[in-house]
């Protein structure tokens, strides 16, 4: 299967001779998502598939181990009978795949619609520890979630004037909460039961919100180089029906690019992301598992990514991918940290 996937890869590079008129890098690497806008009647499809990898538990920015976590991190629920004073299940390894389909529109020169949807699939690896003290692991458990994510509709103006050499634009969309927040599943607690509950929040699929999305976006070319930048934020708009509310998302991405041939471009991007914690509570979700404890969402990280752009031989198609892995987190945890993340896109503009 390796070698097939590695002569597919060559195969696409050797053929990839595309329209002189076109460049791969007007498009940023394909995890900067509303990075360009289109000219009046443009219409493109794309989809992306993103997996992202986390295992090994982190409390600002060092790590700690299960036994670590059991024996000093409080339980926040401990007040009622027969909880445990420290946390006893841990996590120790997550997945997420999701597949996003998307939309654009440009109505006019200047602003483009756009749209995009997402299906995800979660599975959480957890180590149960055996009564309300001590370092004796009674077992291993999985939960997983699967369905749809959020939605979201945005509008992308630019600002720059026709045929300028530097292009800015503005984002302004909502996100919609089309996205489950009741998810439940089987789990092993401390006393060796298995019963079925509501999974904590990283389990979930969806805000729950109607979420402010905005950002800013800069992108130039010149000779074989491209680069550009990408501030942008996702603010929640009151609590849902289950009482909490989501922390607020920031990122910034920026990204250099070098065009190998008339169709191929190389890229770097770095990130930066701030997530906060979630303000209020889940009735429901309560457990002595630091993923039940709102007050250990938030933190901050920066991502490396190196990346590909690709024009296809058939017309209007494009294929890009990009994997990333994290030079720096500081959590507020402990909470898992990510380990590497991979992303593969296909745009089509007919």
């Amino acid at each position: 299967m390796k070698h097939r996937f590695t002569a597919c890869a060559v195969m696409l590079v050797a053929c990839a001779t595309a329209n002189a008129d076109l460049r791969p890098d007007t498009h940023a690497p394909i995890t900067v998502m509303g990075d360009h806008i289109h000219q009046k009647g443009e219409l493109m499809f794309s989809y992306r598939y993103m997996h992202m990898s986390m295992k090994d538990n982190r409390d600002s920015t060092s790590r700690m181990s299960p036994e670590e976590i059991v024996t000093t991190v409080p339980n926040r629920f401990a007040n009622p009978p027969m909880m445990p004073p420290t946390l006893r299940v841990v996590p120790t390894k997550m997945t997420m795949d999701m597949h996003m389909l998307g939309v654009m529109y440009a109505p006019t020169d200047r602003l483009t619609l756009m749209g995009m949807a997402n299906y995800q699939t979660k599975d959480m690896t957890h180590i149960t520890f055996a009564g309300p003290m001590g370092t004796e692991r009674l077992g291993k458990f999985k939960t997983s979630t699967e369905g749809f994510g959020d939605t979201s509709v945005s509008a992308l103006y630019g600002l720059s004037p026709a045929g300028a050499g530097h292009q800015w634009h503005a984002t302004f969309g909502v996100s919609l909460p089309t996205g489950s927040q009741d998810e439940e599943g089987r789990v092993l607690t401390p006393k060796n039961t298995q019963p079925k509950i509501r999974l904590p929040y990283p389990m979930q699929l969806g805000s729950g919100t109607y979420d402010l999305i905005t950002g800013l976006t800069y992108a130039s070319t010149a000779a074989a180089w491209g680069w550009g930048s990408q501030l942008g934020a996702i603010t929640r708009l009151g609590d849902n029906d289950e009482g909490y509310t989501l922390g607020n998302e920031y990122h910034l991405k920026s990204w250099l690019s070098y065009l190998a041939s008339n169709s191929i471009s190389i890229s770097g991007r770095i990130g930066m992301y701030d997530r906060g914690n979630i303000d209020g509570i889940d009735a429901r979700i309560m457990a002595p598992v630091q993923t039940a404890d709102p007050s250990l969402q938030g933190g901050q990280r920066i991502d490396l990514g190196l990346g590909m752009n690709m024009l296809l031989p058939a017309k209007g198609h494009r294929l890009a991918f990009e994997a990333s892995l994290p030079v720096y987190q500081n959590l507020n945890g402990p909470q898992l940290e990510v380990d590497w993340t991979l992303t593969i896109g296909w745009q089509y503009s007919p």
